[in-house]
């Protein structure tokens, strides 16, 4: 079993919370952001918006669809999707894009999801040492309104650093759809 850190008092003030959970990642910072919202008993989100400005960049949520549909020029990704019992990892390409009563539809060869867009609250742009083994990972990570990650998009995923080819779209991606209040530099 793994080491449970300490739950994020109810006490402390807001900028005492970003400090806490921003102390907490930089312990390990390869470490999973859904462990480390597990063991301080705390929405994934919340660690990821503490780390706005630093590994994260929230982008624009007005535009989630924009932005998925921007997957597809990737070619293959990792497509990880958690519950509260499981988690599923999927190598596919984004494409074949429908709309269907409230849902966006991604139906290729290797990739069938079904979005539910009410359940979507917001999109950061993440950057982390891989857990597995030390190496950068850049991701796109969409949060349902508890909090919880809806889907993760892992440009890369462990294995080597990203190339520079891979490094310049997700820097484009990122700026492009960049919150307008928290421009990426």
């Amino acid at each position: 079993m793994f080491q449970t850190a300490t739950p994020l008092s109810p006490d402390l003030t807001h900028e005492e919370r970003l400090v806490a959970i921003r102390e907490a990642y930089n312990t390990d910072r390869s470490q999973m952001t859904l462990m480390l919202a597990y063991k301080l008993r705390i929405p994934e989100v919340d660690v990821i918006r503490a780390l706005d400005g630093d590994t994260a960049h929230e982008l624009d949520f007005s535009r989630w669809e924009a932005i998925i549909r921007a997957f597809e020029e990737l070619g293959n990704v990792h497509v990880i999707i958690s519950n509260g019992a499981t988690t599923i990892e999927v190598y596919g390409q984004f494409g074949k894009f429908t709309n269907a009563d409230g849902f966006l539809n991604v139906r290729t060869k290797s990739l069938d999801m079904h979005i539910r867009s009410w359940e979507l609250a917001s999109v950061f742009a993440f950057r982390k040492p891989s857990h597995l083994d030390g190496h950068e990972s850049l991701s796109f990570q969409f949060f349902d309104k508890r909090g919880s990650a809806a889907f993760k998009v892992f440009l890369n995923f462990g294995g080597n650093e990203p190339a520079p080819e891979l490094l310049e779209k997700y820097n484009t991606l990122t700026a492009k759809f960049s919150n307008q209040n928290n421009r990426f530099a």
